[in-house]
């Protein structure tokens, strides 16, 4: 069983910066796509951000490049730096995983954590 554990959620003041972490059970992490989502009350899920099994990266257009997606294959865990916050963006962050290994647009993704949530202040 694949699980995905999402970690470091809080409040932060507008401009400042968070790491998430998602704790997994993969023993290849590195063959998989990672990927993480943000949702918001009243908001549909949205995919900000991405890992590949071949290490390219994606990032949403509206993280407006505050995000950073690196990776440790050895704990294993895939972390989500975000600098910048805006209080317009206060939601629940989830992890996800999909075996498929390289991140494809519009692919279904296999293995979903509980999320983390994440709170800004003016």
């Amino acid at each position: 069983q694949v699980q995905l554990v999402e970690s470091g959620g809080g409040s932060v003041q507008a401009g400042g910066s968070l790491t998430l972490s998602c704790a997994t059970t993969l023993n290849r992490l590195n063959t998989y796509c990672m990927a993480w989502f943000r949702q918001a009350s009243g908001k549909e899920r949205e995919e900000v951000a991405s890992i590949g099994m071949n290490g390219a990266t994606q990032y949403a257009g509206s993280v407006g490049g505050r995000f950073t997606i690196p990776r440790d294959s050895a704990k294993p865990t895939v972390y989500l730096l975000i600098n910048s916050l805006k209080p317009e963006h206060t939601p629940v962050y989830y992890c996800a995983g999909d075996s498929y290994g390289l991140c494809r647009s519009g692919g279904a993704f296999n293995s979903w954590g509980q999320g983390t949530q994440v709170t800004v202040s003016p």
